[in-house]
């Protein structure tokens, strides 16, 4: 199944994780620690107040600036990116929020590996999305990976997927920072 189906099929917790997925593989970006978003996810699983720890990963992640992160001009654009997708992560958990906000995620993160990736990528993200993966760049086809596992992973465990699809954006958080580490040991 696609990408877009799954996001077309999830429920709201499905939802909210693939969007948060997305925003946590990419919080080397902001500048943020490896924690940053942990109670975010924490309100997935227990119920807690989405809105009050959203807020709280703002705050914590809006202290640096968009270049303080990282240098270059695709890592200018790719925080920039970053930062939307925490901007417009809905306060409230309706189907409906998230569903366009998880979308919007999927696309962004795919654009931020894609701009970050040294190899010549000839698909396009929403082809990628759809299942065309032909020509794809090593670091979006995994990130491609990913986003469909988090989504599966929560469609077929339900709240007990949380935990691997945690573990899921960790690796992929870890990834995106080796990448952003190398390219700017490249610049030096």
């Amino acid at each position: 199944m696609s990408l877009v189906e799954l996001i077309a099929q999830a429920d709201e917790r499905g939802l909210a994780a693939s969007g948060l997925a997305c925003l946590d593989r990419c919080v080397p970006l902001l500048g943020g620690d490896d924690e940053v978003l942990r109670p975010l996810w924490g309100t997935l699983a227990d119920g807690g107040d989405w809105a009050e720890q959203l807020e709280k990963a703002r705050g914590a992640l809006g202290a640096t600036g968009p270049g303080d992160a990282a240098e270059g001009e695709a890592e200018d654009e790719a925080a920039l990116l970053a930062r939307r997708m925490l901007a417009a992560a809905p306060a409230g958990r309706s189907a409906a929020e998230v569903r366009l906000w998880a979308d919007g995620c999927s696309v962004a993160s795919l654009h931020i590996h894609r701009l970050l990736d040294p190899a010549e990528d000839a698909a396009s993200v929403d082809c990628c999305r759809e299942g065309r993966t032909e020509g794809v760049s090593p670091l979006v086809a995994a990130e491609l990976r990913r986003q469909i596992t988090v989504l599966e992973l929560l469609a077929g465990h339900g709240p007990a997927g949380l935990r691997q699809a945690l573990a899921v954006s960790t690796e992929g958080r870890r990834v995106l920072r080796a990448v952003v580490s190398r390219r700017a040991r490249g610049r030096r």
